[in-house]
This record gives C-alpha cells, sequence and structure tokens, in this order.
C-alpha cells in the first residue's frame, strides 16, 4: 500500500472505536517524513484528531511537524457560516417585507435534519477542489462509515435536488411568460424558435430567480467536480481500518461493497489490535482462537484487497513520539 501516501486524498474511516484517528494520524506524520505537504483533516463530529496528537486543534490548519498540518471541521460552525452566506444570498433577491420570515426559516435550518452534513459536504468540496492549497496530500479522518457514506454520495443528491428546483423555476417562470403574453401590454412574447441559441441560458429568467439560479448551479458544480476526484483512483483512495471482531467486520465488509458500487476507490484494510503472537495467559490463547476465525473471514471477505495486520500495543498511542513509533510500524509493514 505504500503508493497511497502518493495520491492527493486519502479517506481513513471505518466503524466507530477501531482506531481509524490514530492510523490517520500516523500516516500523516508518515506522509510528511517524506518530504510531502500534508494536511490531516477530522470530519468527525465527535473529534478525537486532536486527542491523538495531545494538541489544541481547531477550524483552521495548526502547524504540528515540519510538512504537516492538522485541523478539525466544527460541523456547527460550518452550518453558521453556511446559513449566513445563503442568508447574504437571499437578501438581494428577496423583497424586504420577506426577510423577517426568511430568517425565522433560517433559524429553524440550523435544527433540520441533513443540515450539518450539507455544511459539511460543502466545506469538504472545497478542500478536495482547492488546487491552490499548499499541500500534496489531504488525509481525511472521517467519522464513522455510515456518516461517510452519506457524505460521499450526497453529491448525486444535492445535484438532482438542484436540477428540480431549477426546473420548477423555470416552469413557474414559463407560467408567467404566458400569462403575461395573454394579457395585453404586459411584458415581452413567449420565447420563439428563432430566438439565439448563443444567449445565455439563464437570460429568460428575471433577475431575482437568475442570481438564485446561478448560486445553485456553482454548488452543484462544486460538488461534481469534487465528486470527479472523489471517484478518480489516481487521486483518490479510501482505506478503512477495522478490528478482527464481529460487528466492525460486518460494517466494513458492508462499506466496501457500498463505495465499490459508487465507484469510490477503496485501497484496503488495516486490521488494528491483532494479538500478538507472543501474548501469554490462557485468556489471551482464547482469544487468540476466536480473533483466528475472525481474521480468516476477513482475509476470505476483503480477499480483493490488500490487507495489513497491525498489533494490539501495550499502551494507547498519545501523542508525537507514539504516533512517530506507530508510523515506523507502518513502514515496516508496506506504507
Amino acid at each position: 500500500m505504500k503508493e497511497l501516501l502518493d495520491k492527493r486524498l486519502v479517506w481513513v474511516g471505518g466503524k466507530g472505536g477501531v482506531g481509524k484517528t490514530t492510523v490517520a494520524a500516523s500516516l500523516a506524520v508518515l506522509a510528511a517524513r517524506r518530504d510531502s505537504r500534508v494536511l490531516v483533516v477530522s470530519t468527525d463530529p465527535a473529534h478525537s484528531l486532536g486527542d491523538a496528537f495531545d494538541r489544541v486543534l481547531n477550524d483552521a490548519p495548526r502547524r504540528l511537524l515540519p510538512n504537516l498540518d492538522a485541523m478539525e471541521i466544527d460541523p456547527d460552525a460550518e452550518v453558521e457560516a453556511h446559513l449566513t452566506r445563503v442568508t447574504e444570498q437571499m437578501r438581494r433577491y428577496a423583497a424586504p417585507e420577506m426577510m423577517a420570515e426568511l430568517e425565522r426559516q433560517m433559524h429553524l435550518t440550523r435544527q433540520s435534519p441533513g443540515t450539518q452534513e450539507a455544511a459539511l459536504l460543502e466545506r469538504l468540496s472545497r478542500i478536495v477542489t482547492d488546487d491552490a492549497a499548499p499541500y500534496d496530500l489531504v488525509i481525511f479522518d472521517t467519522a464513522p462509515t455510515g456518516h461517510t457514506l452519506r457524505l460521499l454520495t450526497l453529491p448525486e443528491a444535492m445535484a438532482a435536488w438542484t436540477d428540480g428546483l431549477l426546473a420548477h423555476n423555470r416552469k413557474s417562470e414559463e407560467l408567467g411568460k404566458v400569462l403575461s403574453h395573454l394579457t395585453p401590454r404586459r411584458g415581452r412574447d413567449v420565447a420563439t424558435p428563432f430566438d439565439d441559441p448563443r444567449e445565455d441560458p439563464l437570460s429568460d429568467l428575471d433577475e431575482r430567480t437568475r442570481g438564485v439560479a446561478r448560486t445553485l448551479i456553482e454548488r452543484r458544480r462544486l460538488f461534481h467536480r469534487a465528486r470527479r476526484r472523489i471517484e478518480n483512483a489516481e487521486e483518490t483512495g479510501f482505506l478503512f481500518v477495522m478490528t478482527p471482531e464481529r460487528l466492525p467486520i460486518l460494517e466494513t465488509v458492508r462499506a466496501v461493497q457500498a463505495l465499490e458500487a459508487a465507484k469510490v476507490p477503496v485501497a484496503g484494510a488495516v486490521v488494528n489490535r491483532v494479538i500478538p503472537a507472543d501474548a501469554d495467559g490462557e485468556f489471551l490463547r482464547a482469544r487468540r482462537e476466536q480473533e483466528a476465525s475472525y481474521l480468516a473471514r476477513i482475509d476470505e471477505q476483503l480477499a480483493h484487497l490488500p490487507r495489513l495486520r497491525l498489533p494490539l500495543l501495550p499502551s494507547d498511542v498519545l501523542g508525537l513520539p507514539a504516533l512517530e513509533a506507530l508510523a515506523d510500524r507502518l513502514e515496516q509493514l508496506g506504507f
């Protein structure tokens, strides 16, 4: 899996509690050691990336090592910023008497299902498509698997929603033009087949509708650009972290199938916390026997993917020295 760190975007995901944050942080340390300029980003609302580095992180990149920056995206802050942008955009197009109702709706939207994900998706899409950023590699420490799958498939849903809204606006506009045409001395005639096809496709909309439409189209293009990069195996790889236990195996196998169906390139899996062969005692012997059956299941069900095994460590991985030691292990295993 050494070529994984030569990509531009690496997503590290898995079931909560399997050690994905630790693996993401250690991979970032390893890549920075190889002179790549690295940004590691936590998208999990329950952030632990700062805990792994033993540093305070926030929504702005913080330099932790030469070539290595880290940040934790704040979903609530993203919602506030997103709704502020929407309100300011709508203020340009909405009638003054509508602003009170608009602000009330924005307040309600803060608590609406999916608002955090939509705002987070827009922020991630901007990171993914930012060619001016000073990084060779961006590693995403993602939320648990279900959240990540929704995040990666949301561009299609958002694009479909945008198309539907534009179609609705156009139908409303066409109806208005028909009514205007039927009313004497009201507006211009309905468009005819002789109209110039080189004109702005939004030119037949009024200024207010055109402004909203262009905003929606820009967001749709952003999501599609991000999606194309996520689908590009030369730029992107998704690495799963799991433990040799029943539930993480079931969730990982389902997630791999879902991502592959969505054409997201899966680079491999790290099986974490495998009991070392030299661990002794009757309890560990029994656990190792059970673990062996789980490891065999992983090898069978994920046979088409590269797989590496990380041993269970005697202590938690906390702080830069411990992450650097784990980076050494990952390098020895083939990263």
